[in-house]
């Protein structure tokens, strides 16, 4: 084998040892990009399962309602959403009363009367349902935020001129921010308020 050959042979192996390199890298480089593709899909539905999760609410149903109990709706559900997860109403509910346009949170509980209840027992059952649970200060209105210890009706008015002024409270304590509301009201009221 003369030198010419030689040399060949080795410019042959020099080109077939880079034709391999490119070939292992191109391919490195697919597999990469279909595993960060792979990962990416994988992220994004998990992202929308935790979204889905979290984009709900529970609430609590009873009356006259073909289904009463506890039910998941999408989180801006309205009252009317929460009659038609219990099956709807039964021919006895009296809805005259009930904003079926009311805007549901988390853990609320509704009460649909009965037509043979009286204005006052469904006044009576509005206020023992109340009693039970807190007073969402970035919703109520001056009646339900005169239920409060200490709240009279200025104190209601100031409350909710604050929160038109400056927008939601973000959390309880901000309260104290309203004239008239100082610590040792809060400490009376904090337990009985909520901002969500």
């Amino acid at each position: 084998m003369n030198k010419i050959e030689k040399k060949k042979l080795i410019i042959i192996g020099i080109i077939s040892l880079i034709i391999i390199v490119i070939i292992i890298k191109l391919i490195d480089t697919k597999f990469e990009k279909n595993n960060t593709k792979e990962t990416g899909i994988l992220n994004i539905i998990t992202e929308e399962k935790s979204k889905e999760t979290e984009e709900k609410i529970v609430i609590y149903i009873t009356g006259e309602v073909i289904n009463e109990g506890v039910y998941e709706l999408d989180i801006g559900s309205r009252i009317a959403n929460a009659i038609e997860a219990a099956g709807g109403t039964k021919e006895t509910a009296n809805l005259r009363n009930v904003n079926l346009a009311y805007e549901l949170e988390d853990g609320e509980k509704i009460y649909i009367p009965n037509i043979n209840e009286t204005e006052n027992e469904i006044l009576d059952a509005e206020k023992e349902e109340h009693k039970e649970t807190e007073i969402n200060i970035n919703k109520a209105n001056i009646e339900e935020l005169q239920e409060l210890s200490g709240v009279g009706e200025s104190t209601a008015e100031s409350i909710i001129k604050y929160r038109e002024e400056n927008g939601k409270f973000n959390t309880i304590e901000e309260i104290m921010n309203v004239p008239g509301i100082g610590e040792n009201k809060f400490e009376n009221i904090k337990e009985k308020i909520k901002v969500k």
